[in-house]
């Protein structure tokens, strides 16, 4: 939390909805800031950090349906949609019927898009260097943040 462990035991306890001691505040602002650090490094890829998330999927995987894709990146498949089309537009990805199941839309990688992904790989030390943390600090930190989220979702 953002408040130290003293003032924060004594805050919660007189106050338990001050602003500091709250984790949604916390993980709101640490979420806007990290990303704002990826602008700068994904603007010469001319990718915007949803974008970046399809990106990464596809790059895993070459093709996944746009159902996968939204289990995937936990977005509903009305805000992954615009996100592929520029992803379209741009040349690196297609989206095509699947074959087995004509009512599943594929997205399959490009060539384009295939090769962006070693420009894509200064992305994360770049990162890391803007935020000036250990890396075992980080991983921990995912670690954590990924049972946060499997604890918010079992339910």
């Amino acid at each position: 939390m953002i408040g130290t462990l003293t003032n924060m035991a004594r805050t919660t306890a007189d106050n338990p909805l001050a602003l500091d001691d709250q984790v949604c505040f916390a993980l709101a602002v640490a979420a806007r800031s990290v990303v704002a650090l990826y602008r700068p490094v994904l603007e010469p890829l001319g990718l915007t950090h949803p974008q970046y998330l399809v990106m990464l999927a596809l790059w895993e995987s070459e093709e996944l349906s746009v159902r996968d894709l939204s289990g995937l990146l936990q977005l509903d498949p009305g805000t992954l949609s615009p996100l592929l089309k520029r992803l379209e537009l741009a040349g690196y990805v297609r989206r095509a019927r699947n074959a087995h199941d004509e009512r599943a839309l594929a997205v399959v990688l490009t060539p384009e898009g295939r090769a962006l992904r070693r420009k894509a790989l200064r992305v994360p030390p770049a990162v890391v260097e803007r935020l000036g943390l250990p890396l075992e600090e980080l991983a921990d930190l995912q670690q954590r943040l990924t049972r946060v989220i499997a604890a918010a979702t079992a339910g």
